[in-house]
């Protein structure tokens, strides 16, 4: 069975070949184990990489013999995607993932007052993401390990001040990132658009957009190319939140698929997480791994389908599909 890989993982592999540090690469291999598709074609390939995964923590371990502590910049992931929220100092960065999270970042109107990552767990309607908190980009002194933390994104966040000179700020980070090889794709608005093949996908949040402030914000999108477009947030007036969370889940592509057992109703409370485009028979590694090699056919009930149709495995599914696994 051939893999059938997808543009992702082309783009991860590169990633992966251009990590310098162990901890960079641990967290490029991650990632491109992420995008493998799970089928027969791809088992040889999946346990390559999980083999050389596994060599390189070992690795890693061993070289902290002594240490007395890991690098708070080392997060395990968590969630269906994770998203990290970066940008120039006193933006709001802290403020928003305070106020959408359960986690309690230093918020000070202060700049320069967040020196550490802090990760929290965003709810959107019965979605985990994980939004990490991020010192701020300067051009005087960065962390190194902060630059494998933005490339373990799947999503960057990239914070502005609305009333701060958004336009030269965000030349400024864009050009920081890419001088530290972590190059953002800025999002085109174009629902269809195919996922970023270099780099990591941005979405650009301008903050402070606060009441009496829309016509600026309207301007600044007048100026800005027609290749992306930001999003409009006021975190302290609680603007633009909701539109906010959903448009992350619009960027990261994600979509709820509901397991239905056979002559039992289906579990409408903990969907399973995919990524738009995969299959029945994705659906089916996610259920349980032994799923994929037995799954002979589905049947679901959702948009484009008839109530209880059967499908095949290679069947795409969308959004709030009810799926039936026959084995």
């Amino acid at each position: 069975m051939p893999a059938n890989l997808p543009p992702e993982y082309y783009a991860a592999e590169e990633d992966f070949r251009a990590a310098e540090t162990q901890q960079e690469k641990i967290a490029c291999l991650e990632k491109l184990i992420s995008t493998v598709p799970r089928h027969k074609g791809t088992d040889h390939l999946r346990a390559d990489l999980r083999k050389r995964l596994s060599k390189l923590r070992q690795a890693d371990q061993q070289g902290k013999a002594g240490t007395r502590h890991e690098s708070v910049f080392q997060i395990p992931r968590e969630g269906a995607a994770r998203v990290v929220v970066t940008g120039p100092p006193n933006v709001g960065k802290s403020a928003l993932v305070a106020a959408v999270t359960k986690a309690s970042p230093e918020v000070s109107a202060a700049p320069f007052s967040t020196w550490q990552p802090t990760p929290g767990m965003l709810h959107v309607d019965d979605i985990q993401l994980q939004l990490i908190d991020t010192p701020p980009l300067n051009t005087e002194h960065m962390e190194p390990e902060l630059f494998d933390l933005l490339r373990s994104a799947d999503l960057l966040l990239l914070m502005l001040d609305l009333q701060a000179n958004p336009e030269e700020t965000l030349e400024q980070a864009l050009h920081l990132l890419a001088e530290h090889r972590v190059p953002a794709i800025l999002d085109s608005g174009e629902d269809n658009a195919p996922p970023p093949e270099h780099g990591r996908p941005a979405l650009v949040v301008v903050n402070k957009t606060d009441r009496g402030f829309d016509e600026d914000f309207h301007i600044l999108c007048d100026l800005q190319p027609s290749n992306y477009r930001p999003v409009p947030l006021s975190v302290t007036e609680n603007r633009y939140i909701d539109a906010l969370k959903r448009e992350l889940v619009r960027q990261l592509r994600l979509i709820r698929i509901y397991a239905k057992p056979p002559n039992k109703p289906a579990d409408m409370h903990a969907p399973f997480v995919l990524r738009q485009g995969e299959t029945v028979a994705d659906f089916a590694a996610k259920v349980h791994q032994d799923f994929i090699t037995g799954l002979k056919s589905a049947r679901i009930w959702g948009a484009g389908v008839y109530a209880g149709q059967q499908v095949g495995r290679d069947h795409p599914l969308e959004d709030g599909d009810v799926v039936e696994l026959h084995l």
